[in-house]
């Protein structure tokens, strides 16, 4: 959110999934230090493994990541069991 889209090669999906399950598990703890940590490693991955997309362009999205100061009260509701990554 806030950083526009980028599309990531299939290839990222492990590691996205590994970083996902770390944010999830801060998640259930409410340990905002671990999230925030987590996340962020989830937003670099994304910037470096994927290509950003032109601004004019808008294509579905798999994946919808929170802002990078986004809090574990914040995003609780995104977690819907599944974590934040499909797959």
């Amino acid at each position: 959110m806030g950083e526009g889209q980028h599309d990531v090669p299939d290839a990222a999906l492990g590691e996205l999934n590994a970083l996902d399950l770390l944010a999830e598990r801060a998640v259930e703890t409410g340990d905002d230090a671990a999230f925030g940590t987590a996340l962020a490693a989830l937003l670099q991955v994304v910037r470096d493994r994927g290509a950003p997309l032109a601004d004019d362009v808008l294509k579905p999205s798999d994946l919808v990541l929170p802002p990078a100061d986004a809090t574990v009260d914040e995003v609780r509701h995104l977690f819907d069991g599944d974590g934040l990554v499909p797959g």
